[in-house]
């Protein structure tokens, strides 16, 4: 189904990692800090960067459950609706990729992608505590994620097209 660019929002493409399931250094692509411009390559295998990342958890790496992933993607567009964001699209992709979510989504253009993740996590924390209780590390998620704003109508419905297929459960029609 082809996508359109909303006329007064921006639409904006976040992905959001579970706790410790991927650190830096491993041998999965990640980028750090200080090198997440666009362009810049993937920060390169360094097993002592990842030991010591582990040494700093506060507890084990999540990993989302089948019942997880399916309970993420019917909540988030729940989540949306108390935002006052149009929904598009929502994956938490199944193994072995079952540590992130990623939301496609349009919100008023004076808000910012940074601003609407974390309350993207903090409601759906509250809505995962309540159902399974706070993991051992006090986290489901990372600090961080990523934000794009998507500005091209190319980048819109490939990307929309790649987080559909990545459900872990089926779109309803």
């Amino acid at each position: 189904m082809a996508q359109q660019l909303h006329p007064t929002r921006t639409a904006w493409h976040i992905t959001v990692g579970a706790y410790g399931s991927r650190l830096h250094g491993e041998r999965v692509p990640t980028v750090d800090r200080a090198h997440n411009q666009y362009g810049s390559p993937f920060l390169p295998y360094d097993p002592k960067r990842v030991a010591d990342e582990r040494d700093l958890m506060k507890g084990e790496p999540v990993w989302f459950t089948l019942e997880q992933r399916a309970f993420i993607e019917a909540t988030l567009p729940t989540v949306c609706e108390r935002g006052h964001w149009l929904y598009r699209v929502c994956a938490a992709p199944p193994p072995p990729e079952h540590n992130h979510f990623h939301i496609m989504l349009d919100a008023e253009r004076k808000r910012h992608g940074k601003d609407i993740r974390k309350w993207l996590k903090r409601w759906l924390t509250e809505s995962l505590d309540e159902k399974w209780g706070r993991p051992e590390s006090g986290s489901w998620w990372v600090e961080a994620g990523s934000t794009k704003a998507v500005k091209e109508l190319a980048y819109l419905n490939n990307a929309y097209n790649y987080i559909l297929r990545q459900r872990s459960t089926p779109l309803d029609t």
